[in-house]
């Protein structure tokens, strides 16, 4: 639904890109019970309103079996996940490392320009992109 820090999904970018500029800050988590090495590749991205950014999440898996993860997310401030939109992303999919392997993880996203017409979004300067994996028990 996009509350509560909830983002949208689309295969559909925006027709036009506004001068509107948005911080998109980046956080990684890991569950303690997953052996995996989880960060951003980069702290921060900053786009204007409806253009398509590219960033990509690094993980390693440490163990010496192969481990699959799943990833959970979430934004900061909540009233901005409506606005949030990934266009793809590994989170869609359950994640598989073969052991000690490390991969690049793409997430592909923009802010809607809709957020241009809400008076309550008039403060958000910055959003921040969280993940969390956590193992997958099979």
């Amino acid at each position: 639904t996009g509350y509560g820090g909830t983002t949208q999904s689309s295969v559909k970018l925006p027709e036009k890109v506004h001068d509107r500029q948005i911080t998109v800050t980046f956080n990684a988590d890991t569950d303690p019970g997953l052996n995996w090495k989880f960060k951003p590749g980069e702290k921060s991205n900053k786009i204007r309103i409806g253009e398509s950014a590219l960033t990509f999440y690094i993980a390693e898996n440490m163990e010496d079996r192969d481990v699959k993860g799943h990833a959970t997310y979430n934004v900061v401030p909540h009233k901005a996940g409506q606005y949030f939109v990934k266009v793809a992303c590994f989170c869609f999919e359950e994640q598989i490392l073969n052991p000690r392997q490390k991969v690049n993880m793409p997430v592909s996203y923009f802010i809607d320009p809709a957020i241009l017409d809400d008076p309550e979004m008039d403060d958000v300067q910055t959003i921040t992109l969280s993940y969390t994996f956590f193992p997958v028990k099979e």
